[in-house]
């Protein structure tokens, strides 16, 4: 019975793939923690979800189910963006389980990749203080931002970076962001990366990480991922594996 289900499921994904095939493959800023410079479609809604389970050490451990990105392309060369993310927060045995604060933001492209020149855009993003559940609620609301930059190096390799920072929504003292990521494709439905990345806020030791992961593209419009990472300094969460799913549709001709 198990092995009919799935068959059934894989002839059902191919036939899927094969029915979106001539439209353009869709792009994300997840599994990994370097968001990419391209935009949604026009007139596209794109929901990009992560389920996480992080160990931060020995007795605090964070589950999220799902994070959600959700985008919406205006134009060419601007989307808007909302961030939703269910968790439950582990610490010492004390759980809290509710709604982070939600996010509201925006990605705009500000220029094509040409010779040395990257593709390039940024990204905006506002967290809200109260708009959660009481628990998670901060007393400010928290700005960030981040440039995000690709080179094509090959056909199937690419090295892509962001810089930027962010705020906690309690301490008016910035976190500064670096990532650095190589994304290369296996084949034309699987794909893996390679990535360093880390926080360093100005007051404080840094935090620097390292992760990697798989996706698999279902069919332009639909695609699956794995991934999982862990800590390089001590201030580091231990480790983290995630499992993702994300897809878009048009709202309409």
């Amino acid at each position: 019975m198990k092995c009919r289900y799935l068959i059934f499921l894989i002839l059902f994904f191919i036939a899927i793939h094969c029915l979106h095939s001539q439209i353009a493959s869709i792009q994300l800023d997840r599994p990994d923690q370097t968001e990419c410079p391209f935009i949604v479609p026009v007139n596209y809604i794109q929901l990009e979800n992560g389920f996480l389970y992080e160990n931060a050490n020995s007795s605090s451990s964070t589950l999220v189910y799902p994070s959600t990105l959700w985008k919406y392309g205006l134009n060419d060369k601007f989307e808007l963006r909302l961030i939703t993310e269910l968790a439950t927060v582990n610490e010492s045995g004390n759980k809290t389980t509710g709604l982070y604060p939600i996010t509201l933001g925006f990605k705009t492209s500000i220029c094509q990749e040409n010779g040395i020149i990257p593709n390039t855009s940024f990204i905006g993003h506002l967290t809200t203080s109260n708009l959660g559940t009481r628990e998670f609620h901060t007393s400010y609301v928290a700005p960030s931002f981040r440039f995000t930059m690709q080179h094509t190096l090959t056909d199937k390799l690419v090295l892509a970076y962001n810089l930027g920072a962010e705020w906690n929504g309690e301490t008016p003292e910035p976190t500064y962001i670096y990532t650095l990521t190589t994304g290369i494709s296996l084949t034309s439905l699987f794909g893996a990366y390679f990535e360093i990345y880390g926080f360093a806020p100005k007051d404080g030791k840094p935090d620097h990480r390292l992760d990697g992961g798989i996706t698999c593209l279902i069919n332009n419009d639909l695609i699956i991922d794995f991934s999982g990472g862990i800590g390089i300094t001590e201030n580091a969460p231990r480790n983290y594996f995630a499992l993702g799913i994300s897809y878009r549709f048009k709202l309409s001709n």
